[in-house]
């Protein structure tokens, strides 16, 4: 039997006030024909300030992964085979930038620095002696993000990425007693690169430098989740509220109102199951296909679920 199908839209509304003026006039009518046919099942209800974003929360839930604080780095481990994945904490490690200010230092986009494979290898070769000392072994993933393996990282929480890109790390930075290791390694790294001829050969290519790094998705496995199947995650939404590009974000709602939600809606109209989840900054709500009585199919004509009715609870 085929899973049913469960759409999971990251930043599908936030409380910025470019978001707000961009959701005046915003026409879903393929979402809203979805909700007038789907069920509640359930409110993820949370803050700004948890450390993992609603749709972080949603997907971990959805691949049966515990806590409120996901082990991203040893999920993707265990993907990928490695048998180590389920008997070492594991994280990922993302070469930035911060930029100080007079009372902050914000966390650049890591796309800006446009690493190359060569540049962020070189760079790990730089960095890694310097995290072995403290047990923490460096491999190179993908340009802006490294896996890292080692104690420090057993039972650590950390704020995902997308919570602290452009704004102020100190926040975010994990706990200085469970993280000694790794705020040293901050103070040291910092330290390292502020000289170091890999950013003067940046600067001669016209490079922003790279002075920090930030650590996420740490943690370890207890046991390998049940589930493997992932939903359906657009994440242009995400990505243009990231660049708080609202514009670009509804247009983006459009063109998913138009594709994946609309072939769900049409889906469930022919009578399959379906699920999804709407996830803002703070919160998600979740629906799905279940049956309904009398007096709920009559309430759905009369008062059916509207985006625009849910959107202040995300």
């Amino acid at each position: 039997m085929s899973p049913t199908p469960h759409l999971l839209i990251p930043l599908a509304a936030s409380h910025a006030e470019g978001c707000q003026q961009a959701l005046q006039g915003l026409a879903l009518p393929q979402l809203d024909r979805l909700l007038a046919r789907l069920s509640p099942a359930g409110l993820d209800a949370g803050s700004e300030a948890d450390p993992t974003p609603p749709h972080e929360r949603a997907l971990a839930r959805h691949l049966d992964l515990a806590g409120n604080a996901p082990p991203w780095a040893a999920w993707q481990r265990l993907q990928g085979g490695a048998e180590d994945a389920l008997t070492q904490a594991w994280a990922f490690i993302t070469p930035c930038q911060w930029q100080a200010g007079a009372n902050h230092v914000l966390l650049g986009d890591p796309a800006l620095l446009r690493l190359t494979e060569e540049d962020s290898r070189a760079l790990l070769a730089i960095l890694a002696p310097w995290f072995a000392e403290d047990g923490i072994t460096l491999i190179y993933d993908q340009p802006t993000r490294w896996l890292a393996c080692g104690a420090p990282f057993q039972g650590l929480v950390t704020a995902s990425l997308e919570r602290v890109q452009g704004r102020d790390v100190s926040p975010w930075l994990p706990d200085k007693q469970q993280a000694r290791a790794l705020h040293r390694l901050h103070s040291e790294m910092q330290m390292l690169l502020y000289t170091h001829p890999f950013n003067d050969a940046r600067a001669a290519r016209g490079l922003p430098p790279v002075n920090a790094f930030w650590v996420h998705g740490a943690g370890a496995l207890a046991q390998a989740p049940a589930s493997t199947d992932a939903p359906d995650m657009p994440t242009t939404l995400l990505e243009a509220a990231l660049r708080e590009d609202w514009r670009a974000w509804a247009e983006a709602w459009r063109a998913l109102d138009a594709g994946p939600v609309a072939h769900l809606a049409d889906h469930v109209a022919r009578g399959g199951g379906a699920r999804l989840t709407l996830c803002g900054e703070r919160s998600a709500m979740a629906w799905h296909t279940a049956p309904r009585g009398l007096g709920q199919r009559i309430q759905s004509l009369f008062r059916p679920q509207r985006f625009t009715s849910v959107r202040e609870q995300l």
